[in-house]
């Protein structure tokens, strides 16, 4: 079943990459691929071959709202080309619409109406025309310079509703060049050319049509675009051709590597030598430097005022245009989403000449597709053999050699589509993987079962990653032990009714269960009031004993907390004793063929219990053994005693823990010191110096219960002497 699913993905995405099928997703998905690859490896430089001078904000602020009047324009022209000796005006606006803001066309009226037998006037008038005429002022201005005029064509637009404005520049290329061709250039239904006087004194014209991708991002440019069987360039593929001589434009085809019908092959349009890459619909992907002001912006009201830098435009190819937000020539390209249009064409200028255009030939499909043919047949092989965890070892290795080698060859100047191939490899390894995601669910239901009534859920899905690690087998481990019990618990379970004891033990039961979850403790058992724990079982771990004693920390003060809760309640308080002790236990499956449970048990295990009931005794809410205290080092202790517990012979060194040590106190340091002589006291059985020192402890120490208990010891020996042989041992008779 996994081959054939894998098989299936392998064939939807040869059918996207052959153009088949169209997979919305994978499109979007290779267009930020290529934005981000883009973004990665432009240079970011500011290029100075290209010049634009912007119609800004600052220009009409000086000189007033767009359109300026044409002689105004005249005067941009010529100053650029007489004062700043330019090489080239490419103008990114189109002249659609006679000028008559100079008031001729009224004056004219007046002259053959209410003023027609005014020689005077008329004479004057005759005298003034010339001066009056903005658009033949431009016109005259254009015919002595270099300009390239823009235009722009009417696409998407039903061809019977498209305005057809101005003139349109002699063709570029007839039909007959693409003869026998399975080219899709993009073709016009309208156009909106500048008005007859100026296009016929240009130099040339192109134009400035930018049609987006499904996004909306402008990534290529047509180069070239289709009218009534003819065939119009570019804007800046018009500067290019006079750049270069007014040179001809011959596009160039490649040869197919076997005999395929339909193959387009338009790879290149040739201009004096020059290679511009395109596609089969002869468009060119923009080859951006870096974000907006990649190229220098001069101001126009400083060129119209002589107040720009001479050396910024010399002998520079300038195009004409706005980044002023108002007049809506912006676009969303793959570097930013507010660009201006300008720029677009700055890049493809400078970009074609400097050899940096990226090329996307036909034959790229060819390697796409043999690609996908190794790498998707690699999978298949790849699932049927190896285990999970060296899929997805090929699978990232495989991803990142894919990736590298569409890096390699963008570095060539080579785009070849990577989305497709990326999301077909981790597609299949999603497939391959679902049959290892069922098996593993399997195990964890397993181990849910087996261990889900004593350990937190996150800790089944740890044990589910490796689920033939636990059993319940019986085994000899160290581990560290907690009883928890409830002090006076029969007194506590009379002065409430058995409903509200049974609501307060669950509102007790279920936040210390709680705090040992958190801790990766696992629950042994409940007891009434008390609770049974442990650590470093089902899962190992080496710092079960600290797990253990922050746990007895965070239990002590989640009763606080529970506390302050019932008090609100009417409920009475409830204090806990908490035993902790690390040693060797058996940990599995132990009870009869009628009940198992998972539990510890051994001599460690019964100490920690022995441990819990002497809280009450030493007036401390959590004592320790002494192998627990070795195992947390960092902890500050008081140690409480050296007993004898019931079904023990050997005594034991039993421990208060306190605090950390950087949280030690100058006060508990000193209480301490005064501790450990007041013990050494009682030990070599010094009564009345003992006493003394504990009566001051019991004084000013957070614990008087402690030392009241020595206390009422010294009076006990001091009556009835311990034996010559006393180390200092007290033996505990009650469990």
């Amino acid at each position: 079943m996994r081959t054939i699913l894998g098989a299936l993905v392998l064939s939807v995405a040869l059918a996207h990459a052959m153009g088949t099928i169209t997979l919305t997703f994978v499109e979007l998905v290779e267009n930020l691929a290529y934005d981000t690859h883009l973004q990665l490896t432009m240079p970011n430089t500011v290029d100075g071959s290209v010049v634009i001078v912007d119609i800004d904000e600052e220009s009409l602020e000086a000189e007033g709202h767009w359109p300026w009047p044409r002689n105004k324009v005249a005067h941009l022209v010529e100053t650029l080309f007489e004062e700043y000796e330019i090489q080239v005006l490419g103008v990114d606006i189109v002249f659609a619409e006679r000028d008559e803001s100079s008031g001729l066309k009224v004056l004219d009226e007046l002259a053959g109406n209410q003023l027609k037998g005014n020689k005077d006037f008329v004479s004057r008038l005759n005298s003034m025309r010339a001066h009056l005429d903005y658009d033949g002022i431009l016109a005259k201005a254009i015919s002595k310079h270099p300009v390239i005029l823009g235009y722009y064509f009417n696409i998407d637009v039903d061809e019977s509703e498209s305005p057809r404005a101005g003139s349109l520049p002699q063709p570029l290329l007839g039909d007959e060049a693409f003869e026998g061709k399975n080219i899709q250039i993009l073709t016009a239904t309208g156009y909106g050319g500048n008005i007859h006087e100026l296009a016929k004194t240009a130099h040339g014209a192109g134009h400035f049509t930018q049609q987006p991708d499904r996004d909306g991002i402008v990534r290529r440019v047509p180069m070239l675009m289709r009218f009534q069987d003819q065939y119009y360039g570019s804007l800046s593929l018009e500067i290019l051709r006079w750049i270069l001589g007014d040179a001809e434009v011959v596009p160039r085809f490649g040869e197919p590597l076997w005999d395929t019908d339909g193959y387009p092959g338009l790879e290149w349009l040739m201009v004096g030598g020059v290679g511009i890459p395109v596609d089969r619909h002869a468009k060119t992907l923009v080859p951006f430097r870096g974000k907006q002001r990649s190229f220098r912006y001069v101001s126009a009201s400083k060129v119209l005022h002589s107040l720009a830098d001479k050396r910024l435009l010399e002998n520079r190819i300038v195009i004409l245009g706005t980044s002023a937000p108002g007049l809506l020539d912006i676009r969303a390209t793959p570097v930013e989403e507010v660009y201006p249009a300008v720029e677009v064409h700055a890049n493809l200028v400078a970009g074609i000449l400097d050899g940096s255009v990226l090329r996307a030939p036909e034959y790229t499909l060819g390697a796409e597709v043999i690609m996908l043919l190794v790498v998707g047949i690699g999978m298949l092989v790849a699932g049927s053999f190896l285990s999970p965890f060296y899929l997805t070892l090929v699978t990232g290795f495989g991803t990142l050699i894919y990736i590298a080698f569409n890096h390699v060859l963008w570095a060539s100047g080579v785009v070849l589509p990577v989305a497709t191939g990326v999301l077909m490899v981790l597609t299949m390894f999603l497939l391959q993987m679902s049959y290892g995601y069922f098996v593993e669910t399997r195990g964890k239901r397993q181990l849910a079962n087996l261990f889900g009534q004593y350990i937190p859920p996150e800790l089944v899905d740890e044990m589910a990653k490796d689920p033939t690690d636990y059993s319940h087998v019986a085994e000899q481990r160290e581990l560290t032990v907690l009883f928890s019990d409830v002090r006076d618990f029969t007194t506590l379970s009379e002065s409430v009714s058995p409903q509200v004891l049974s609501e307060l033990m669950n509102q007790f039961l279920t936040p210390m269960t709680r705090v040992i979850h958190e801790s990766r403790g696992t629950i042994d058992k409940y007891m009434g009031d008390a609770i049974m724990a442990f650590w470093g079982a089902p899962i190992a771990d080496d710092e079960h004993p600290r797990r253990a004693l922050e746990a007895g920390f965070a239990l002590l003060q989640e009763i606080h907390d529970i506390n302050l809760q019932f008090r609100d309640r009417g409920w009475p308080e409830i204090r806990i004793g908490v035993g902790i002790n690390t040693g060797v236990m058996s940990v599995g499956d132990m009870g009869s063929e009628f009940r198992m449970a998972y539990t510890v048990i051994g001599d460690a295990v019964n100490l920690g219990s022995r441990l819990e009931g002497l809280t009450k005794g030493y007036g401390v809410d959590l004592i320790v053994g002494e192998t627990t205290k070795l195992a947390v080092p960092d902890y500050v202790y008081r140690e409480l005693d050296r007993v004898r517990v019931k079904g023990k012979i050997l005594p034991v060194a039993i421990y208060g823990p306190l605090c950390r040590k950087e949280e030690l106190t100058v006060k508990l340091e000193n209480e301490l010191l005064l501790h450990a002589e007041a013990i050494s006291l009682y030990r070599s059985q010094q009564w009345d110096m003992a006493e003394r020192s504990f009566r001051e402890l019991q004084r000013t120490s957070g614990t008087p219960g402690l030392y009241k208990t020595y206390i009422s010891r010294i009076k006990h020996f001091s009556l009835e002497p311990p034996p010559d042989d006393w180390e200092g041992v007290f033996d505990h008779q009650n469990k």
